[in-house]
């Protein structure tokens, strides 16, 4: 039987859907490709925002379209907080939460043998993390969850009600699963989750400190990377390894979503505009190039227009390297959605806009500071002559070159930008293996 796997959402249901296709291909099934009609359909939804939740149904509905005869399993964020609506849906065969991804055969064999809908859905609150290891040996960079759940309960968020609470990847087995990965082939780690900066907080005396400590040391490792941090988790003990180990990349994403501190104070965030400056100026003084982006969300109820424009300034001042911009988008069950001064869509777009334009004129300013010095750089992808890959500070190398040279550390030096690309000539052969 062929299937196909639709992800949407977060890097953290982009590992779990590779893991799915794997355990998938390990049992005879045949992924397709492209617009090929499929046996099995997995959606690996998404309900972040009303815009993912709803690109999620339709994704549902298009498969049964394109093979009314499929068996369409549902799985993560949408049908862990919506499984009679997602239930309810015409060819739906089997509803999964964020619980037994790695058990889809299980499910498939029961429904073949069943011929009824399968609905398993778990209380998220009360479960173990489900371990995964990823065996995708044909990339660059390699994904590795390390953490599950989220107990901080923005007023705006509702990750907590389909992830559950704060779960932690055994340390062996997150050792394990790198000094694998780096074996075979993979040059760069990236450490993610629901909420990364929290792992360890449901172990004894054992945090993401003392979890990078050790990762540093396994040999191979050249670029470590964190998905995402909340600023308040960036420990001395964190910031202690930054300064004494260059494989932790010149790259940290420390979501703002506000810079103004009564809009914070609504979001229930927990720091405030100058904990993050604060915070930001140590980061800098150990780390004077480090790139750092930052998530934004903007028309938060009872946002006013001074409260934008205070973000702005704060935006400007931090001088972060790249914005992700979300409008403000109601989530049903919670605080937030019943909060009065709801934002006018017209409005929100308009500060969405602001703020894009800001962030490439932030992202291009960080990008011309490396005019002229030589970097090092992975190729990730050759085409039409050119290598194309990331720096550790996540600028976006494109030059010409050898297909020899993808997944080796090649100096180049930047000699123009071209957005999004920087631009950059080989340094002789000058590849290191």
């Amino acid at each position: 039987m062929t299937f196909y796997i639709y992800t949407l959402g977060c890097k953290v249901n982009t590992y779990e859907s590779s893991i799915m296709s794997s355990i998938l291909k390990k049992n005879g099934y045949k992924e397709t490709i492209g617009d090929n009609i499929a046996d099995i359909y997995v959606i690996n939804t998404c309900t972040v925002t009303n815009t993912a939740g709803n690109k999620s149904f339709k994704m549902i509905r298009q498969a049964y379209r394109k093979n009314p005869k499929s068996i369409i399993i549902v799985v993560g964020c949408l049908s862990q907080v919506e499984s009679q609506k997602v239930a309810e849906i015409p060819g739906v065969s089997i509803v999964l939460g964020n619980k037994n991804k790695t058990k889809l055969v299980d499910y498939i064999k029961e429904y073949q043998t069943l011929h009824r809908q399968i609905i398993d859905i778990y209380d998220i609150n009360k479960v173990n993390f489900e371990c995964m290891k990823l065996d995708n040996f044909n990339k660059t960079r390699a994904f590795v969850k390390i953490q599950d759940g989220c107990n901080n309960f923005c007023s705006y968020c509702i990750i907590p009600y389909t992830r559950g609470d704060v779960r932690s990847k055994d340390r062996n087995d997150v050792l394990n699963e790198i000094t694998d990965l780096v074996k075979n082939g993979h040059r760069e780690i990236v450490l993610t989750g629901i909420h990364t900066g929290h792992y360890g907080s449901d172990l004894k005396n054992y945090n993401l400190a003392n979890l990078l400590s050790e990762i540093i040391l396994i040999k191979g490792v050249e670029r470590v990377r964190i998905s995402s941090i909340e600023i308040t988790e960036i420990t001395d003990d964190v910031l202690d390894i930054m300064s004494k180990s260059n494989i932790i990349v010149d790259h940290l994403h420390i979501p703002l979503q506000s810079g103004c501190d009564k809009t914070l104070l609504e979001m229930n965030r927990k720091y405030n505009i100058q904990y993050f400056k604060d915070k930001v100026a140590r980061i800098r003084q150990i780390r004077p190039n480090i790139s750092l982006t930052t998530d934004v969300i903007v028309g938060f109820p009872n946002e006013s227009e001074e409260d934008f424009k205070e973000t702005i300034a704060n935006i400007k001042e931090i001088n972060f390297s790249k914005i992700h911009v979300f409008p403000y988008s109601v989530r049903k069950g919670t605080k937030a959605e019943n909060m009065p001064n709801q934002i006018l869509e017209n409005v929100k777009k308009e500060r969405v806009n602001k703020l894009l334009t800001l962030s490439k004129e932030l992202e291009m300013n960080y990008m011309k500071k490396f005019l002229s010095q030589k970097m090092i750089f992975i190729p990730e992808v050759y085409k039409d002559g050119y290598l194309i890959g990331h720096t550790g500070n996540y600028l976006l190398i494109k030059c010409q070159g050898s297909i020899d040279y993808l997944n080796t550390d090649v100096e180049v030096t930047i000699i123009d930008i071209d957005y999004p690309y920087c631009l950059a000539t080989l340094q002789e052969v000058h590849a290191f293996n």
